[in-house]
């Protein structure tokens, strides 16, 4: 039940990140609109081997810091109120209607020099992307080591997942019409990402708490 939950909480998150517009989801749609479908599932492609990139990297270098209980809480907090935030500004976006897939004129060039390593390049250009690694990543990973490489597995596999799901819907819907993608439809899915990881926050705070203080 534990790596079930770490996959779907792993899910649930990852949906909420790949939902908000940047690099990657431009480059789907426009790579969608102008390629078709599979432009979608190969950039994605790319954003996993970066991903996996990082993944590895925590691993070698934070293990030994990450499975100490006072360093995992503090990361483990730090994740908790970065989520609480990520969701409070999905809700107000949504609500505000401040957020909108605007069909894009290119996908910035990054594609041009092809869909995985584009895919790779669309990543690593995200600065939210780095944040996210440094405060939610790291934390999940601390959380995710309690059960070995299967917790490990789960995340990630949750984690890619939801962009593979995302980013493949957005190809489709540009290279079949954007009709199929409304931003009231959008909005509506992201309120209730948004509702949903602040929710998910306090698990990831309390979670955080009990390391520093020996509770977990």
């Amino acid at each position: 039940m534990e790596i079930a939950g770490i996959f779907l909480t792993s899910l649930l998150v990852g949906f909420s990140g790949a939902l908000m517009p940047g690099p990657l989801t431009i480059a789907s749609l426009g790579e969608g609109a102008r390629k078709g479908f599979w432009m979608g599932p190969l950039l994605v492609l790319g954003h996993a081997l970066a991903e996996l990139a990082v993944l590895i990297a925590l691993l070698v270098g934070l293990n030994a810091f990450l499975s100490q209980p006072l360093w995992a809480g503090i990361v483990g907090v730090l994740g908790g109120a970065f989520l609480l935030w990520m969701g409070f500004d999905l809700a107000r976006s949504a609500l505000s209607g401040s957020t909108s897939l605007e069909s894009p004129g290119s996908s910035m060039g990054i594609a041009r020099f092809g869909p995985v390593p584009g895919g790779v390049l669309a990543t690593i250009s995200n600065p939210y992307w780095f944040l996210w690694w440094a405060t939610v990543g790291a934390g999940y990973v601390a959380l995710a080591l309690r059960w070995g490489l299967w917790g490990l597995g789960a995340f990630f596999v949750g984690h890619i997942l939801a962009d593979l799901v995302w980013n493949s819907a957005v190809a489709f819907a540009a290279c079949r019409g954007r009709s199929l993608l409304r931003d009231r439809v959008y909005r509506g899915v992201l309120g209730a990402c948004g509702a949903a990881l602040a929710a998910l926050s306090v698990y990831f705070l309390v979670s955080g708490v009990g390391f520093m203080t020996g509770g977990f």
